[in-house]
């Protein structure tokens, strides 16, 4: 397969920052409440579907994966980069972590009851999302859930919009159109959060995760 060179792009990316963002991302749960109630509903509601495998796409350093691995979840975590695959293994050597691209997973059809996507959508073109999309339906089991995180774009009128990233170009959505393309592919808006910027935040952006179930 030829590799797309945003892939390429954002692989790289994150494996000369891979060190960096780990040490500045490990305690980002601690201090975010929200984010763990969020994650804490998502993992409830995959347990109650009688199938608690789930993949967290984009895991980075893997601890959020180590995260649902505690709230009772067979997590496992996906990523481009090697880099961070490697410091994932070495922080959590119990738990499954995986080199692979979220467009092409190396998962069988409707094997996982949850995905998580948490922020991991953000580098990817808009023209490609659809196909990635695609593929969290394909892995899913009915019934399975979808978590998936990323920026607001500016409103309806902007279904996506690209902003300057330390590692990579990667763009906000509009969290309706985003909503209406996981639709398009058999996945169902079932909850909303919004989280809205707060003063210290360096990108004033709203935060959104989309909550979708397969029929």
């Amino acid at each position: 397969m030829v590799e797309h060179d945003a892939f390429r792009t954002t692989r790289e990316g994150y494996d000369a920052a891979a060190a960096t963002y780990a040490h500045l991302f490990r305690d980002t749960l601690r201090d975010s409440p929200l984010d763990r109630a969020i994650l804490g509903a998502f993992a409830e509601v995959v347990r109650a579907s009688g199938n608690g495998q789930v993949a967290d796409l984009g895991c980075g350093p893997g601890h959020i994966t180590a995260h649902l691995d505690e709230l009772g979840l067979a997590a496992f975590g996906v990523d481009a980069s090697p880099a961070m695959i490697e410091l994932a293994r070495q922080a959590c050597p119990g738990l499954r972590f995986d080199v692979g691209s979220m467009a092409a997973l190396d998962i069988a059809d409707g094997a996982l009851g949850g995905v998580l996507s948490r922020w991991s959508v953000i580098h990817t073109p808009p023209q490609e999302l659809p196909a990635v999309l695609a593929e969290f339906h394909r892995v899913l089991a009915p019934g399975g859930h979808l978590l998936i995180g990323f920026p607001a774009s500016d409103g309806p009128s902007h279904p996506a919009q690209v902003y300057d990233h330390a590692v990579a170009p990667a763009y906000r959505w509009s969290p309706d159109h985003l909503s209406a393309m996981l639709r398009a592919c058999g996945l169902a808006e079932v909850a909303r959060m919004v989280r809205e910027p707060q003063p210290t935040d360096r990108r004033q952006f709203q935060e959104i995760q989309l909550l979708a179930r397969k029929a």
